[in-house]
């Protein structure tokens, strides 16, 4: 196998912080002057990124590939898996939708078929870069999974990569998971946990000591960093277990409120990251009609199963509570993805491609229906806007299995070349496109932003914030981070270690 260097995070829990710190990693080896690369074998999201070739990857592997410089490809994540339902996903592989499998069958008949997709994308990494930064994927102290592992100790196993443990304090418990994780590992796989890094610190250093010390005592394993919380870091998230810190989570008043509707089944959430970096709006995720009130926006993001989060609003109370706010003209609605098939007349699923309905009735805003095929688009989009009486360019990217036709008089929101997309209607404050990552479009947000505020009376903000360079900078934020609170030197010497004696 070739000899590129591998480094790998692992984690006590789901969001312990590994793709953050793996994105660390991503963008400390680029800037150490390494061609980097990043590496999940198998993940489980509904929040995905497109490739410039249109293939379908976790988004971390693509944020982690930003960070590090490079294109993202399908070989950084070669399986991802999407659930559809409990205990049934969509199974994409090197990019492109494979199968559609419950989890017995997933785990029983995938398993060799798995690994080998894993290790040939693996060993095409290793032939052209000379850091591969690998991520796991939930703990890998699973007793029952770990016989059919495709992402954790397997691949370690696999690149011959040293392991870092990474835990969050933020949880409580730090020390306990740490420990019980490491307690449940084979002899072999223990042997290969360098150490640990704390994440999401919050304190007093000194408090916590006496810990790390009685930690380093008790397992023999180097505390290699405490990495403190930081709560302005805007890179993207692919699991939606993030969502629940900003549940309960008080924010001062703004000037504007902003709704996102969280479905059961919300993906590419990220789209509204860049409302959360503006300065006078606060941004709240609602699954309930109580928690809805009047927000000057609803956002009805994207969803892996529509007919099954459309019924979701029904039975929620949600979708009546949107449908009376748009008839009083309260509220700007916008749908982007599965969210603009829901604003339609009715969605059809003639093949079952995402759920046993075949058939249900949209809410009846915007004059369309909206057929899912058995062809996905995965495609990066760019297309001319003409909104509040400008001309914007747009750049955005499409992953959906539906097309959408008027029934009426099409007000199309975006032209692109050959053909149209969305619906727009700036009077009734209505807004439905495929086009994910549309609020990253500085401009285009800004607008809408201020139109907002012109008919509630505000002056328009006229400096706001560009978020692709806030991205960038938090790539930059938190290599420096990790540097500055990471045992850089440790970690170096234990990678080329494992390299030098095939550990």
């Amino acid at each position: 196998m070739p000899k590129a260097v591998p480094l790998m995070i692992q984690g006590t829990t789901s969001d312990a912080g590994k793709s953050v710190i793996a994105t660390a990693f991503c963008r400390i080896f680029a800037q150490d002057g390494h061609k980097t690369a990043p590496f999940k074998s198998q993940n489980m999201a509904l929040n995905s990124y497109v490739t410039l070739d249109g293939k379908e990857i976790g988004r971390s592997q693509g944020i982690q590939a930003e960070a590090a410089g490079v294109a993202a490809t399908a070989d950084m994540n070669p399986i991802l898996i999407k659930p559809c339902r409990d205990a049934e996903a969509q199974i994409v592989v090197r990019g492109e939708p494979c199968a559609t499998l419950n989890a017995t069958a997933y785990r029983n008949d995938f398993y060799e078929e798995g690994l080998r997709i894993i290790t040939e994308s693996y060993q095409r990494l290793a032939s052209v870069y000379e850091r591969i930064v690998i991520e796991g994927a939930g703990s890998p102290a699973e007793v029952n999974l770990n016989d059919r592992d495709l992402v954790n100790m397997r691949v370690a196993q696999l690149a011959n990569a040293p392991v870092i443990l990474v835990a969050d304090i933020d949880r409580g418990g730090v020390f306990a998971s740490l420990v019980g994780t490491l307690q449940l590992l084979e002899p072999q796989d223990r042997e290969r946990v360098i150490g640990v890094i704390i994440n999401r610190f919050r304190g007093d250093p000194e408090l916590l000591q006496p810990g790390l010390d009685w930690f380093e005592q008790y397992t023999g394993k180097q505390v290699l960093g405490v990495v403190p919380y930081l709560p302005d870091l805007w890179i993207d998230a692919e699991d939606s277990l993030v969502l629940d810190r900003f549940r309960g989570q008080t924010e001062r008043e703004k000037e504007l409120e902003v709704a996102v509707i969280r479905y059961p089944r919300i993906s590419n959430f990220t789209d509204a990251d860049p409302l959360r970096v503006e300065p006078d709006c606060r941004v709240r995720f609602v699954n309930r009609a109580e928690e809805l009130g009047t927000p000057d926006l609803i956002l009805l993001p994207g969803s892996k199963n529509t007919l099954e989060d459309l019924q979701f609003l029904r039975q929620s109370g949600l979708a009546g509570r949107i449908e009376a706010l748009h008839r009083a003209g309260t509220s700007w609605i916008v749908g982007i993805c599965g969210g603009y098939q829901m604003l339609g007349e009715a969605i059809f699923d003639p093949y079952g491609v995402e759920s046993p309905f075949r058939a249900g009735k949209g809410l009846g805003l915007i004059p369309m229906e909206t057929t899912l095929e058995r062809q996905k688009t995965v495609v990066r989009s760019r297309g001319i806007a003409h909104f509040a009486g400008h001309r914007l360019e747009l750049d955005g990217y499409e992953i959906h299995m539906g097309k959408s036709v008027s029934t009426a008089g099409r007000s199309p929101f975006l032209q692109m070349e050959g053909r149209a997309d969305g619906y727009c209607d700036e009077a009734a404050k209505l807004m439905g496109t495929y086009f994910h990552d549309l609020f990253h479009n500085d401009a285009f947000r800004s607008l809408l932003l201020n139109q907002i505020r012109k008919q509630k009376g505000l002056p328009p903000l006229a400096d706001r914030p560009s978020f692709v360079s806030m991205r960038e900078q938090g790539y930059d934020t938190l290599a420096e981070t990790v540097r500055k609170h990471v045992n850089l030197d440790e970690i170096e010497r234990q990678m080329k270690r494992f390299q030098a004696k095939g550990v």
